[in-house]
């Protein structure tokens, strides 16, 4: 794979990071870093500042006014926020309107010039429900009229109130899964308030008898299972851009505090935990734009996208897991004064963790397709 980022993705990665710039990682808007305080909405003047930009159109194809650039160039702009927390849904927007861009039809493409202009707030419904009998109570969906009818329910769906649209996987009698926008105040959706670890509030999405018109489905063989790499690769960026934030943190503070009239910076220990914690972040990156750029490239070979992607997991789960845990270790109590930002980052790792599952699962899905790739 080649590691260099092309001019234009540049480009959306400095314009990222100067709109984001002001932005503090306060997850509330008022107060500030109250551990527990949940977000009304989303930061609305960010979105607009985001659009203005054009960075909600990277992903939009030219011909509706975007810059048609993929998941690297997204993973770039979820690294800048993922450094201050930004309360807005770049991840899941952004890979609507790329699954969308991919995927979808006359129908839908009529969505993207909102999407890219900041009209249109999209979600995307990425985590089932599990029963007593350890069967998933997903969506279902049963053909009426040239569309769907959808039952079932989503769970921890992210700013299910704040969205316009809620992109959600349905599950067809012969076994295809299909993709469906829906509207959260269409008649038959209810909306079950829930809370992330991160103070984000998100949603149980519960259907019955749920109409999707037929421009409002996405029938495309593989495009769930290509929408959900992208979504755990966005997440990544999140952790890899919130892990270097938590690092920049402890080297400045580190360097200033002071113990037995030394910079703590300067003490073996302290130096060998920081270092242990710059190797996670590296090897975070390094499996993050692999998989980036698998999921760009489509590129063929021994091993499909789903095995970077799994390996980019294990790296973001386990990596930024260490890097906030040495960062409170390192802060002392200073890391646990709620008038520093530290404890929202804490709070976002453990949310980002909690998303990407456990390494050992990750591990497991490598070991099963490299068995299934053996000759």
């Amino acid at each position: 794979m080649d590691f260099t980022f092309t001019e234009e993705q540049q480009a959306a990665a400095e314009a990222a990071g100067a709109v984001l710039s002001d932005v503090t990682p306060d997850g509330v808007p008022s107060p500030a870093l109250v551990p527990g305080a949940v977000a009304d909405d989303i930061d609305r003047a960010l979105w607009s500042r985001l659009a203005a930009a054009d960075l909600l159109g990277l992903p939009v194809p030219d011909e509706y006014g975007g810059a048609g650039l993929g998941p690297v160039a997204l993973c770039l702009v979820l690294r800048e926020a993922g450094k201050v927390l930004a309360r807005v849904p770049l991840l899941e927007t952004g890979a609507a309107a790329l699954a969308l861009r991919r995927f979808g039809g006359a129908g839908t493409d009529r969505l993207l010039p909102l999407i890219g202009g900041g009209e249109l707030v999209v979600t995307v419904a990425a985590h089932g429900r599990t029963g007593h009998d350890g069967a998933e109570l997903a969506v279902t969906a049963r053909p009426v009229g040239g569309g769907l009818l959808l039952d079932g329910l989503q769970t921890a769906v992210p700013w299910a109130r704040s969205a316009d649209r809620i992109l959600l996987p349905a599950h067809t009698a012969d076994g295809r899964t299909v993709l469906a926008l829906v509207p959260p105040d269409r008649p038959g959706v209810a909306l079950a308030d829930q809370v992330s670890t991160s103070g984000e509030p998100s949603a149980q999405v519960v259907l019955e008898s749920v109409r999707a018109g037929e421009e409002e489905i996405v029938t495309a063989e593989g495009a769930w299972e290509w929408l959900r790499c992208l979504l755990a690769t966005g997440t990544c960026a999140l952790a890899l851009g919130l892990g270097e934030e938590v690092l920049r943190l402890t080297g400045e503070y580190t360097a200033k505090r002071e113990q037995f009239g030394h910079p703590l910076a300067t003490f073996q220990a302290v130096a060998v935990q920081a270092a242990d914690r710059y190797i996670d972040l590296r090897a975070m990156e390094a499996t993050l734009w692999q998989a980036a750029w698998r999921m760009e490239s489509d590129a063929e070979g021994a091993l499909p996208a789903a095995a970077d992607v799994a390996v980019a997991k294990i790296w973001a789960a386990e990596g930024v897991r260490r890097v906030v845990q040495t960062a409170q270790h390192l802060h002392g109590g200073f890391g646990a004064d709620t008038d520093y930002a530290l404890h929202r980052y804490h709070a976002w790792a453990k949310h980002l963790e909690l998303s990407l599952g456990p390494a050992a699962a990750h591990e497991e899905v490598l070991g099963n397709l490299l068995a299934d790739c053996a000759p």
